[in-house]
């Protein structure tokens, strides 16, 4: 799929050429002699509301992808779904899965992960890509995933593939700004862009005033065709009542009229997903009597099992033929915070009437869905991705790394090695709390209620080495947990890093540290129950204990930290460790 190989080198050259990072900071092999060897891990979630509502025969768990996986889009090719999250500055960017019931799902790694193409290197992690669409054109049998990315000057870009299974083509920069986009396909082989924008220059009337603009797309040439942009709503669905952040616009024609639905109230506890209907792709656009048609913020803060900030959705039609809608929501904790960032979830739709509405999606929502009709459970078997309550244990050992393994600002590759003794870290001159890539080997936190555990086998040899593991909300907001040495001893230390919207200045703290009989081998851990977190050590098989105290999760979440994504949990080494005991 990608370009020839001359032009794929002159590509890396002019890269190269303009961006001096690139190779500079990515280490090669063969690894220095103290290079971090982790063995194994285990990751156990143990959530209450998994153990309290169990599954009938019939049922599956609604997040159907848990953890930080928001903005979802999806799109249907006979009978294959396909669907993209947003990334953010994780690599490769834009996940993208599989599905042929909309159930089951299998993870196919990522649509950006060619460096060379896409490089969030410098950018912070909740920048990057974000807010995909994936749409099949059936007229030329291609899929298109389309994004905003805010990294090397992209922009707006489009990738193509006749088959997601192998692989994309390269971006294409597409001359339009804004955020949001999406592509629609209509019956006449026509193609339109939708997307979020600023009003007009000078018409903007309060803080969080968005328009929703269209664009002609020239399919032969994969660009919008100039001048033919044009607002299709203003401000949301009634502009006297100053709505905010209209955005995530998706097209659908159904009997002979298109719909637009949109987000509407900002990725926070006003979301809301909201549509409107028009006899042409160009509008205008009669909002729906009933709108919002998916919300969760009418209900009380202290509901059982909360589910909130429900919105920007897409709709497919499910195997029985019946639709269905994919959105983000969160499921925050006893403190309400959001540790586990926005996940994707998926209602029922009923459209037997004039406007599509989410069932159930304007009352608390529940835990487990009815799948569709003939479907049978699967997840967590065969390669499907698990879902409620789970254990995953890794060794390492296999020909392919899981894609849930993901690297930061980028490629997991350029410094893991996958070896018969575990999972080799060749370490970069960066720590965690720069704004570059590190060598970070990260997994998303999934569960309220979770543990991690990992086997560490090192032999640091000055205060400036130090591998172990990582609690990661942003580059600000952090805990670090590993081993290191100081003088001619060597410690397991603690350190907090943390930087609140108040503060002009990072902050770091070692919370706790203590010198250790080192013989080269160490089992580390991260506990969590809901807002409290624990890190933990055990050396020559002994039994874990904390180290220090109980700490407070709320710098992993976004209402204390900031942005959009949720707590990353990081194989992490550095040559460049300032966490020193003191």
């Amino acid at each position: 799929m990608r370009k020839t190989h001359t032009l794929f080198a002159l590509a890396f050259i002019s890269l190269f050429a303009m961006v001096s990072f690139t190779v500079a900071e990515y280490n090669t092999y063969p690894p220095k002699k103290n290079t971090p060897i982790f063995t194994k891990v285990i990751y156990e979630g143990n959530d209450e509301v998994y153990n309290k509502y169990t599954l009938e025969k019939d049922e599956f768990f609604n997040p159907i992808l848990q953890g930080c996986y928001p903005d979802p889009a999806i799109t249907r090719k006979g009978d294959d779904y396909y669907m993209v999250c947003s990334s953010f500055a994780m690599f490769p960017g834009v996940p993208i899965f599989h599905s042929k019931d909309l159930v089951n799902w299998t993870d196919l790694g990522g649509v950006l992960d060619d460096i060379t193409e896409f490089n969030p290197h410098d950018t912070g992690i909740s920048q990057g890509v974000y807010a995909p669409g994936i749409t099949y054109n059936p007229h030329n049998d291609t899929f298109y995933m389309i994004v905003t990315a805010f990294s090397g000057g992209l922009g707006n870009i489009i990738v193509k593939t006749k088959d997601p299974m192998k692989g994309w083509g390269s971006p294409i920069k597409l001359d339009f700004g804004g955020i949001d986009p999406s592509i629609f396909f209509d019956e006449d082989g026509k193609g339109y862009i939708v997307h979020n924008d600023a009003p007009d220059e000078g018409k903007e009337l309060y803080n969080g005033h968005r328009v929703i603009k269209i664009w002609e797309y020239d399919i032969e040439n994969d660009q919008v065709i100039a001048g033919t942009d044009k607002i299709i709503v203003d401000g949301g669905v009634d502009i006297t009542e100053k709505p905010i952040w209209i955005e995530a616009p998706h097209i659908y024609k159904k009997d002979g009229s298109y719909y637009l639905m949109c987000a509407e109230g900002g990725t926070g506890d006003w979301h809301s997903e909201v549509v409107f209907k028009s006899d042409s792709p160009k509008g205008p656009y009669i909002p729906a009597p009933s709108n919002p048609i998916l919300t969760q913020r009418y209900f009380p803060k202290e509901r059982e099992n909360k589910v909130d900030w429900a919105g920007h959705a897409d709709l497919v039609q499910g195997p029985d033929g019946e639709y269905y809608g994919v959105f983000l929501a969160i499921r925050p904790n006893e403190e309400n915070r959001v540790n586990t960032g926005r996940e994707t979830f998926i209602l029922p739709v009923d459209w037997s009437g004039e406007f599509p509405v989410f069932e159930n999606g304007l009352v608390p929502m529940e835990p487990k869905l009815k799948m569709p009709e003939g479907v049978t459970n699967k997840t967590g078997q065969n390669g499907f991705i698990p879902n409620g309550n789970f254990t995953y244990e890794e060794d390492f050992s296999s020909d392919k790394l899981d894609f849930r393994w993901i690297g930061l600002r980028g490629p997991r590759e350029a410094f893991i090695k996958q070896t018969k003794k575990g999972l080799e870290i060749t370490p970069y001159s960066t720590n965690i709390k720069e704004r570059k890539p590190t060598s970070t080997l990260f997994h998303r936190q999934q569960h309220k209620n979770f543990s991690f555990t990992t086997t560490l086998n090192y032999q640091p040899k000055s205060e400036k080495d130090l591998a172990g593991v990582t609690a990661y909300q942003n580059e600000n907001s952090n805990y670090v947990f590993g081993v290191t040495k100081k003088d001619k001893d060597y410690y397991v230390v603690l350190e907090k890093n943390y930087k609140s919207n108040r503060q002009a200045e990072l902050k770091s703290e070692i919370l706790a540290a203590q010198k250790i009989d080192w013989d080269n081998s160490i089992n580390l851990k991260i506990v969590a129950n809901g807002d409290k977190y624990e890190f933990q050590f055990a050396l020559k098989g002994a039994d874990f204990k904390t180290l220090g105290v109980t700490v407070s999760g709320d710098i992993l979440s976004t209402d204390v930290a900031g942005g959009f994504t949720g707590c990353l949990l990081g194989l992490y080494a550095t040559t460049t460790n300032d966490a020193s005991p003191k």
